[in-house]
């Protein structure tokens, strides 16, 4: 089980960045994948998570600091969840991962308790700076 985040970058405040979180050795279809963060010096922060499409209600969910300005989808013939952010705010700035719940039919919705995450990928660095 591998997941490969990418699409991080230094912006000013205002622009958009996509990331991608590409997953191999499991089907991503079948599992809720959250977005995390961890700015410096402080602990990981849940940024939004994506219901499992088969299996959960597909539903999206967000943290209400990034609600209105990112937006979570999945391409599930690449096996794999981008991270939409408009809007960027030098607050934004982190290193973001993502992760995937392995367990399948327990939980309908996704969940922000990172304890709910069995595997994480290498995070990829936003800074969002004028």
């Amino acid at each position: 089980v591998q997941l490969q985040a990418s699409g991080g970058g230094s912006v000013q405040p205002g622009a958009s960045l996509r990331l991608s979180c590409t997953a191999s050795g499991f089907t991503a279809a079948y599992h809720h994948i959250a977005f995390f963060r961890q700015a410096p010096g402080k602990d990981h922060e849940w940024v939004s998570c994506s219901s499992s499409p088969d299996g959960g209600d597909g539903s999206s969910v967000y943290a209400d600091s990034v609600k209105g300005r990112f937006t979570i989808s999945r391409d599930n013939a690449k096996n794999t969840v981008f991270l939409q952010m408009n809007g960027l705010k030098p607050e934004d700035t982190a290193v973001y991962y993502c992760a995937v719940d392995m367990t399948q039919f327990v939980n309908s919705k996704c969940l922000a308790d990172q304890a709910n995450y069995d595997y994480w990928g290498q995070g990829t660095q936003v800074t969002v700076s004028s």
